[in-house]
């Protein structure tokens, strides 16, 4: 009897202990699965700015919607990503001397996806500023090659900066737009090619097909190659006027080209881009024409 009751007092005095033990197991367990909220939020915000952005841009190459409407979306999207960065920065200084931190990977993951897309739209963004805010690019500024089968957008010259420049007041859009083309892209000039009109054209019209541009005319009588090219994402459009003329030595063919985004006020540098690499093609070595 002595035996048994001192087994029963023995078993009540034990048993409590079992209960505390699971529940502070579960209330250890509770605030490591609060913390990783942030983990989620952050995944989350990531590759929703990744999959915001490519929407955005692809949308609007497909017609969806206006290119204004998926710049806007492309630039949301970046505040949502550097937002998943910050906040991934600041969850991790806030655990860096929990003993018990939650998973890093979750939070991690989504702040490489959100950095990889704030940086790609970080390098246009950077460009905008290191460029001109135009559209239109030229090696013949004083009389730029003409669209004849191709349409000239009708605001080319309705925003061209330098309005508010004292520098430049009096100065019709024309001439703003020439001073600060000159300034910014120098280096493009008419050049100089030791072939033949007809020639010269065969070839320009080959370098266009093989850049995937859609060629609207080809004229080796007239001289003159219009085409366009579409962007990837966006599906942006430019176009391209190519004029060639015999010298006035008659030794070989003096050209020059234009190139001009069908939307927007900045074109981020990419018509200048266009006209120096297919030049640089066209020619070979490419020099200022005399």
């Amino acid at each position: 009897m002595v035996s048994s009751c001192r087994r029963e007092n023995l078993t009540d005095q034990q048993a409590p202990h079992a209960a505390p033990d699971a529940t502070s197991t579960l209330a250890s367990a509770q605030p490591s699965a609060q913390k990783d909220i942030w983990g989620y939020l952050v995944l989350i915000a990531g590759l929703g700015a990744l999959v915001w952005g490519t929407v955005a841009a692809v949308g609007t190459g497909w017609g969806f919607w206006a290119y204004t409407s998926g710049l806007k979306g492309v630039a949301a999207a970046f505040l949502l990503g550097i937002l998943a960065i910050l906040i991934g920065l600041v969850q991790e200084w806030r655990i860096r001397k929990s003993t018990t931190p939650p998973l890093r990977a979750r939070r991690w993951v989504g702040m490489l996806v959100a950095l990889v897309y704030v940086g790609w739209v970080g390098t246009f963004l950077v460009k905008a500023l290191t460029v001109p805010a135009i559209h239109d690019v030229s090696t013949d500024l004083a009389d730029p090659p003409a669209f004849q089968t191709l349409q000239l957008r009708a605001d080319n010259t309705d925003n061209v900066p330098g309005a508010d420049d004292a520098k430049m007041r009096g100065l019709t859009p024309e001439q703003r737009w020439a001073m600060v083309h000159q300034k910014a892209y120098g280096d493009i000039r008419s050049v100089r090619v030791d072939a033949p009109v007809p020639t010269v054209i065969a070839k320009a019209e080959r370098l266009a097909k093989t850049r995937g541009w859609n060629v609207a005319i080809s004229s080796p009588e007239e001289g003159r190659l219009e085409a366009t090219e579409t962007s990837a994402f966006f599906q942006f459009k430019d176009d391209v006027v190519l004029r060639v003329r015999p010298s006035d030595t008659g030794e070989g063919s003096i050209v020059d080209m234009r190139s001009v985004s069908r939307v927007g006020q900045s074109d981020l540098g990419m018509n200048a881009k266009r006209v120096r690499s297919f030049l640089a093609d066209l020619t070979g070595t490419v020099t200022a024409a005399q």
